[in-house]
């Protein structure tokens, strides 16, 4: 096991340089961060020239990408433009983003893969047709139509929670914003769950255990879904990323200042280096993910063993 994860971190590697390197080109390769420092003024050429300087913009940009990563791995993610730091912007949005995330799986766990349970031991029946066609319908409708319409009805119209976040954003009022977060991937996990399970109770080994006589809670717990949830690790270990990344829609919805508020703030500016240093973090989120997806792999089905 032990080289197996020695084995994958160096794998891990080569994909982070070239991944990096990418993020890195098409946001300082294809725009012009001086530029966009200065808005609609055109800048002094002595003025930009020095600040391009500054900020090494002014050499090839191998040379920049070289730059950048050395600053990192100094625990430097260079200046925003309004001039903090962005480690303290990391800082200030990472715990937020956390503990949306954290609240969005949870919910998707819980209630994806009991939906699922329940579709699949029943293939075929109306409780199986009901929940693929709530899951349909949750995989049609856009997350800001769905945040918005939550929001007015739980916020506003019967006031129940707050409609929009604190500043300190607690764990209940990320309640309603992690719902709205992870529906789509609920509806994912239901539908991976419901076709495990579907496939996986005509197993052998499913009815090897019902003949011995176990218990029908303990056929299902121990054997019949521990074996089925590989495919939904799968997609759970993808979707971490995913989610950090993707709740630009639901911070926005919430007025939550956390890693899509301000990604969004930086591509609305062209504030390169805050994009960078946000999403070179998030790819650093994804391969970590996928890794503790694997070694999980083994955790769930004994007849993997990793050499």
């Amino acid at each position: 096991m032990g080289r197996y994860v020695l084995r994958r971190l160096l794998q891990m590697v080569p994909v982070f340089i070239g991944t990096t390197f990418l993020i890195f080109f098409m946001v300082y390769a294809l725009g012009d961060p001086v530029a966009a420092l200065f808005g609609d003024r055109a800048p002094d050429p002595a003025t930009a020239a020095r600040i391009r300087r500054e900020l090494y913009l002014d050499r090839p940009l191998w040379t920049q990408y070289l730059h950048y990563m050395g600053q990192i791995f100094q625990g430097n993610f260079g200046t925003a433009f309004n001039g903090q730091p962005v480690l303290d912007l990391m800082a200030e949005a990472w715990p937020v983003t956390l503990r949306l995330t954290l609240v969005a799986i949870v919910i998707e766990l819980i209630f994806g893969i009991t939906l699922g349970v329940i579709g699949g031991l029943r293939r075929g029946r109306a409780t199986d047709t009901g929940v693929l066609f709530l899951t349909l319908v949750v995989i049609s409708v856009p997350t800001f139509v769905t945040g918005y319409l939550l929001q007015y009805l739980f916020g506003v119209e019967w006031g129940l929670i707050r409609p929009s976040v604190s500043p300190a954003a607690p764990l209940n009022e990320l309640l309603l914003p992690g719902t709205v977060l992870a529906l789509v991937s609920l509806a994912y996990v239901t539908r991976l769950t419901r076709t495990s399970i579907a496939e996986n109770v005509r197993a052998d080994y499913v009815r090897t255990a019902v003949a011995k006589g176990l218990p029908r809670h303990r056929v299902i717990t121990r054997h019949l879904l521990r074996n089925s949830l590989i495919p939904v690790i799968t997609f759970i270990g993808t979707d971490i990323g995913a989610l950090m990344g993707g709740a630009i829609v639901t911070e926005r919805i919430f007025n939550i200042h956390g890693v899509g508020y301000q990604l969004y703030q930086g591509i609305l500016r062209n504030n390169s280096p805050t994009v960078v240093g946000f999403v070179t973090v998030l790819v650093i989120v994804f391969l970590l993910a996928n890794l503790l997806v694997d070694l999980l792999y083994a955790v769930l089905d004994p007849r993997i063993r990793y050499a």
